[in-house]
C-alpha cells in the first residue's frame, strides 16, 4: 500500500460560494468517504498573503489523501465527482481547474511546533530538481530545508511526493513534478508577519538572528508558492 495525494485546484463560479460549500459538505465529502482507500480530505481558499509576487490563478484548493494499492484503479474514481461540480456549473468556466496526483515519499514530518488538530493554512509548492541531482535534492529537503521551514513560527510540519504516473481525468499539464506541502498554524492575523519572518529567515534578514543555509543549487527555480486558508475539514473516513 502507497500513500497518494490529489490536489484539486479550481475557481468557483461567481455567486456560487454558497453553493459550492453545501455541495462539498453534504454531496461531495459523503461521496468521496464511499471510495477505496480515502483517508481524509481538506478544502482551503487562497489566502491575500502569499511568499511569491505571482498572480495566483486559483481561488480554492481541496486536498484529498488516500492509501492505495492500485493507483491505476482507484485514482480515477474521483473524477465522476468532480465532474458533478463542473456540470452543476459550481466550477467557473475559464478553463483554470486543475487536478495533480502525487505518490508521497512520507507522512507529515511535524516539528516541535506541532499542536494536534487540524492545518490553519496550507503552503504547497509545485516544484522540480534540477536534472541530473535528484538524490542531492531529496538530501537536502530531507536533512537541511524541511528542518528549516518546519522549525520556523507558525510551520509544523512538511510532506512532500512525486506526480504519479496515474492522473485524474481530464488530464492537463503539470508544471510541478514534486509537490511540497508545508503546515502551518496560526491566526489569520498571525500569517502576514509568519510569512515575513519565513522570508527574512531564508534571506538572513530575521530579528530572531536565525538564518538558513544557502538555498540547494538541487532545487530548481521552475517552482511556484501558493499559500492557502483552511476552509473545510478534515473530513476522514
Amino acid at each position: 500500500m502507497q500513500d497518494y495525494v490529489t490536489l484539486h485546484l479550481t475557481n468557483i463560479a461567481k455567486g456560487r460560494e454558497a453553493d459550492a460549500e453545501r455541495h462539498f459538505e453534504e454531496v461531495h465529502v459523503p461521496a468521496v468517504r464511499k471510495l477505496r482507500g480515502f483517508k481524509d480530505v481538506q478544502r482551503f481558499t487562497c489566502s491575500p498573503h502569499q511568499l511569491m509576487p505571482i498572480i495566483q490563478p486559483w481561488t480554492h484548493a481541496t486536498l484529498y489523501n488516500f492509501t492505495l494499492a492500485d493507483p491505476s484503479i482507484d485514482l480515477p474514481a474521483i473524477a465522476p465527482l468532480l465532474a458533478d461540480v463542473r456540470e452543476a456549473g459550481i466550477t467557473a468556466a475559464d478553463d483554470a481547474e486543475r487536478t495533480y496526483s502525487y505518490r508521497m515519499y512520507h507522512p507529515w514530518k511535524y516539528s516541535t511546533n506541532y499542536t494536534p488538530g487540524p492545518l490553519s493554512h496550507l503552503m504547497f509548492l509545485l516544484a522540480n530538481f534540477t536534472p541530473g541531482h535528484e538524490a542531492e535534492y531529496h538530501k537536502w529537503y530531507d536533512d537541511v530545508h524541511s528542518v528549516e521551514v518546519s522549525e520556523s513560527p507558525g510551520y509544523v510540519g512538511m510532506r512532500r511526493g512525486r506526480l504519479c504516473e496515474v492522473q485524474v481525468p481530464p488530464v492537463r499539464y503539470c508544471p510541478g513534478d514534486q509537490l511540497i506541502l508545508g503546515g502551518i498554524q496560526v491566526d489569520d492575523a498571525e500569517l502576514k508577519p509568519t510569512l515575513q519572518e519565513f522570508f527574512d529567515r531564508a534571506e538572513g534578514k530575521s530579528p530572531s538572528g536565525v538564518a538558513w543555509g544557502p538555498r540547494s543549487g538541487t532545487a530548481s527555480i521552475a517552482r511556484t508558492v501558493h499559500i492557502f486558508r483552511s476552509i473545510s475539514g478534515p473530513h476522514t473516513a
